[in-house]
């Protein structure tokens, strides 16, 4: 069983700190779903774990059984098990799905082993059959010409192959009508299992009702605020986020100001209270 485990986690991009103390741990078999009002940090956080190269951690530290991942590449990071289901997936002409899915696997097999090409043909026909994505699909250009559901379930069929042990899943809803949503809320449940741990980051309830989550977690302005059970999902449906204020004392929900850092200077710096 792995488990992710993020502590203290501050990140700044172009001088400004927008994460500010990230505690975070996902074991295999949970799955976490991340919610919270639009800018408050929820897409950073999948980006900042998976290695985004244009943010910089300013504190704490980010592990994958044990394994300090801070200085690691996004590939690095990949072949030690995550995964991340963008939210905006690059179309990349030229290069077919084929072409792209074979090579991302046998990046993750063990030196000197080769892919058996058989048996990948095969299994890749089975993910493209279970998430109704019709013949020929093989070889389109990867996400060329793709609807928007059509790229989103493209995602999981690349997470279906690839077995990660935690997998990132950043607004997979978005772009998806009701049966688009079915089809990868139940191929994604599927894969549910004590070897895989997921983050679900989503805005709506209705991803939540076909994969269900064990731990709720809302962030606002760079923190993670409020965790519970189900009971959240629904008081967020029913209310939406104004409760949070006086809960938090929080008068607004525009982003703070954020002070410039001198990056090099803020390992040590402890992040301050809540601010409205």
């Amino acid at each position: 069983m792995s488990i992710l485990e993020i502590k203290d986690l501050v990140v700044s991009v172009e001088g400004k700190v927008i994460l500010e103390g990230i505690n975070l741990t996902v074991k295999g078999g949970e799955t976490h779903a991340i919610m919270g009002p639009n800018g408050t940090g929820k897409s950073t956080l999948a980006q900042v774990i998976m290695g985004h190269p244009k943010y910089v951690i300013e504190n704490g530290e980010i592990r994958l059984d044990g394994v300090l991942l801070n200085e690691k590449t996004v590939d690095e990071r990949s072949r030690l098990g995550l995964f991340l289901g963008m939210q905006n997936p690059v179309e990349v002409p030229g290069v077919t799905n084929f072409d792209f899915v074979r090579a991302a696997v046998q990046a993750h097999l063990p030196q000197g082993q080769h892919l058996r090409l058989g048996k990948f043909i095969l299994s890749l026909e089975d993910a493209a059959k279970e998430l109704k994505m019709g013949s020929g699909l093989a070889h389109r250009h990867l996400n060329e010409g793709f609807s928007g559901g059509e790229k989103k379930r493209n995602e999981i069929l690349q997470m279906k192959l690839l077995r990660p042990k935690i997998a990132l899943l950043d607004e997979i809803d978005s772009g998806l009508d009701v049966d688009a949503l079915r089809i990868v809320g139940e191929n994604v449940t599927a894969m549910k299992s004590p070897e895989l741990g997921m983050i679900l980051i989503t805005h709506y309830q209705r991803l939540l009702d076909t994969i269900v989550p064990d731990v709720v977690h809302i962030i606002l302005q760079g923190r993670i605020v409020k965790t519970g059970g189900r009971e959240l999902i629904a008081k967020i449906d029913a209310e939406g986020y104004d409760w949070l204020k006086a809960e938090l004392g929080i008068e607004t929900w525009e982003e703070p100001e954020k002070t410039p850092v001198s990056l090099g200077t803020c390992a040590t710096k402890k992040p301050g209270p809540l601010r409205g």
